[in-house]
């Protein structure tokens, strides 16, 4: 009998291939936004506990002793729930990521917290990116036209070279990177690698900053004043990033000439 009743033509049919009903595409649009939303909870709740008074350099000044003390005697769980904050702060777009790479120096020496911050800052970014692709990246990309199509598309061809020049030379905030690769449908394993292995000068120079911070923090407590990551940070250490980036983008220069010229 159910036969029969499939073989009709008039009979209704499950068929993957019906369109999907309005209530079905509302709650996919609605889960599609969900990721977004939770971020900015996130960052809403942060700055609502005042997370960005312990995420500074005048906390490290004054708790350093103890966190060093907590530090020496559970390493490994400290070093777990660094991880674990510095992913946390990097996905929900905490502005923190130079604070916390100067702290991860400080408490786990350059080695260990340079390695530490470049997995923490890598994990948290490709969440970030995921959470924006899966709310905006298909629909920015159906949209854009004339140049800012062709600037998506050159940046997709040559993701890896230009994402990994753009991390060596932190010109632009780093949320707003992982929020533009997303943009620009960069597929997750270039963005992963890209990110990881672009940040890793940065990410040690300024752990190994970090290390020796102790010396920054005592001459600003003796004068009275607050320590600023700008006391730390030499014009000649930003001239190396750039140098560093220059170099990097060399040979994207020199592969985009030469189809240029095979192109014409």
């Amino acid at each position: 009998m159910t036969e029969r009743n499939a073989s009709r033509p008039g009979h209704l049919s499950s068929d993957a291939n019906e369109p999907a009903s309005p209530t079905t595409a509302r709650r996919s649009k609605i889960w599609r936004f969900t990721p977004v939303v939770v971020v900015l909870a996130g960052l809403a709740l942060g700055y609502a506990f005042g997370l960005q008074d312990y995420l500074s350099l005048a906390f490290l000044a004054e708790q350093r002793q103890a966190l060093r003390a907590y530090v020496d005697a559970n390493f490994l769980w400290s070093a777990l729930l660094f991880l674990g904050i510095y992913i946390a702060a990097v996905a929900f777009s905490f502005p923190a990521a130079s604070v916390l790479t100067i702290f991860g120096g400080f408490l786990f020496g350059w080695m260990i917290g340079g390695a530490l911050v470049a997995v923490g800052a890598t994990v948290g970014a490709s969440i970030l990116f995921l959470a924006t692709r899966s709310a905006f990246g298909s629909f920015l990309r159906h949209r854009v036209d004339g140049v800012v199509k062709k600037l998506a598309d050159g940046f997709r061809e040559n993701a890896f070279g230009y994402l990994f020049v753009i991390r060596l030379a932190p010109v632009f905030p780093f949320f707003v990177v992982n929020i533009a690769a997303a943009l620009f449908d960069i597929s997750l394993g270039r963005f992963f690698a890209a990110t990881f292995f672009g940040i890793l000068p940065g990410t040690f120079a300024y752990a190994y900053l970090g290390q020796g911070v102790d010396s920054v923090l005592l001459a600003a407590q003796e004068s009275g004043q607050e320590a600023k990551i700008s006391d730390l940070v030499t014009p000649e250490i930003t001239l190396a990033f750039f140098a560093l980036a220059l170099v990097a983008l060399i040979p994207t220069v020199v592969r985009q000439i030469r189809k240029r010229g095979a192109s014409r």
